[in-house]
C-alpha cells in the first residue's frame, strides 16, 4: 500500500443515484434518521467532481472520481460490494492519492462519512476510465466510459429537508428524479428510470488537514 502525503483535503460537488424510489428511505428527511431501502438491495452510482485539492504537494483539483456498488439489507453487516473509478487525466501520483483518499486508507472524513470504508466492505477493482460528468444543479449527469450512465431528469417534488451521509449530514442538498441509471460493469450490471438521486456539495480532509470554508459553512 502507497502512503498518501498528508495533510489532505479536497471539496467540490457531488452526484449519486440508486434504485430506491424518490425519496430515498437511507437518507435523513426532516432531520429523521434513514432506514432501509425501498427493495432491500440497493444499487447505485455515485460521482465526486473535486474543484479543490490537494494531498500534501500533490494538486487534485480537477480530478473526478466515481463509485459504482450494491449491497443488501439482509446480509449481516450490509457489507457494499464496489468498483471504484479514477479518471484517466490522473498520473500515478494522483491516482494513487485519490485510491487511498477514497478507500479509507488515509483516515479522516472517509471514517466517519463513507460506508464502504468504516464497515466490512468488499473491493472488486480500482479502475481507471474516462469519466465524464455535468454537476448542474437539478440536470446534472456523469458518464465512465461506455459503463455507467446516470442522468438527472428534474428535482423532486415536495421534499423535506433532505440530506445523506456521503457529502455529509452538514451539508444542505436535494434529491431529484433520475431518467437514467445504468451500469453494465462486470458484475454490477444494471438498469433503471425514474428513481432517486441526490446532489450536494462534499468538503473531506485528514485528521490533520486544513479546513475548508464549505466545511465551516
Amino acid at each position: 500500500m502507497s502512503v498518501t502525503p498528508k495533510p489532505w483535503a479536497l471539496s467540490g460537488t457531488y452526484l449519486e443515484a440508486c434504485n430506491c424510489e424518490v425519496i430515498c428511505p437511507c437518507r435523513s428527511i426532516g432531520g429523521r434518521p434513514g432506514g432501509r431501502s425501498t427493495y432491500g438491495t440497493c444499487m447505485f452510482a455515485m460521482s465526486w467532481a473535486i474543484e479543490d485539492g490537494r494531498a500534501g504537494e500533490i494538486a487534485l483539483a480537477g480530478q473526478r472520481v466515481v463509485l459504482v456498488g450494491r449491497y443488501d439489507d439482509d446480509e449481516a453487516g450490509s457489507p457494499w460490494e464496489f468498483l471504484l473509478y479514477i479518471d484517466e487525466s490522473a498520473d500515478d501520483p494522483q491516482r494513487e492519492a485519490l485510491t487511498e483518499i477514497f478507500l479509507g486508507h488515509t483516515g479522516g472524513t472517509p471514517l466517519q462519512q463513507f460506508p464502504w470504508a468504516f464497515k466490512p466492505s468488499r473491493l472488486i477493482e480500482v479502475r481507471t476510465a474516462r469519466i465524464e460528468l455535468d454537476h448542474a444543479p437539478r440536470r446534472g449527469w456523469f458518464w465512465v466510459g461506455s459503463e455507467v450512465e446516470v442522468r438527472v431528469r428534474g428535482p423532486a417534488q415536495d421534499q423535506e429537508p433532505v440530506t445523506c451521509l456521503i457529502p455529509g449530514h452538514h451539508q444542505s442538498g436535494g434529491e431529484v428524479l433520475v431518467d437514467e441509471l445504468r451500469s453494465t460493469a462486470t458484475p454490477l450490471e444494471y438498469e433503471f428510470s425514474g428513481r432517486c438521486g441526490y446532489e450536494a456539495r462534499f468538503a473531506y480532509r485528514s485528521d490533520d488537514g486544513p479546513e475548508s470554508s464549505s466545511m465551516r459553512s
